[in-house]
C-alpha cells in the first residue's frame, strides 16, 4: 500500500481539533486511511479518537497509508499542516 512519512505541523500535536479536521477529510473521500507513529501499530484515520490516541505532537513523524494516492496526498498535508492556526 502505498505510504508516505510526514511530521506533524499543529502547534500542540495531534489533539482533538486536528484529529476531527483529519478524520472528517477521510469520511469525505471514501477510502481507508490510515496513520502511525515510529512502528508502532496503524489506525484507522477516519477515527478522531483513533488519531488522538496516537500522542502525536508537533514535531512527530507519522506514516500515513491509503490505496488512493490523492487521498494520501491530502492526508498527508493536513498532518503537516499546523490546524491550530
Amino acid at each position: 500500500m502505498p505510504s508516505t512519512t510526514v511530521t506533524v505541523g499543529s502547534a500542540i500535536g495531534l489533539h482533538a481539533r486536528p484529529a476531527a479536521v483529519i478524520s472528517e477529510a477521510v469520511a469525505d473521500a471514501g477510502v481507508d486511511v490510515t496513520l502511525a507513529v515510529d512502528g508502532e501499530e496503524p489506525v484507522d484515520a477516519g477515527s478522531a479518537l483513533m488519531i488522538m490516541t496516537l500522542g502525536a505532537t508537533k514535531g512527530t513523524e507519522v506514516t500515513v497509508e491509503s490505496e488512493d494516492q490523492a487521498t494520501l496526498d491530502k492526508i498527508a498535508a493536513l498532518v503537516a499542516s499546523d490546524l491550530d492556526a
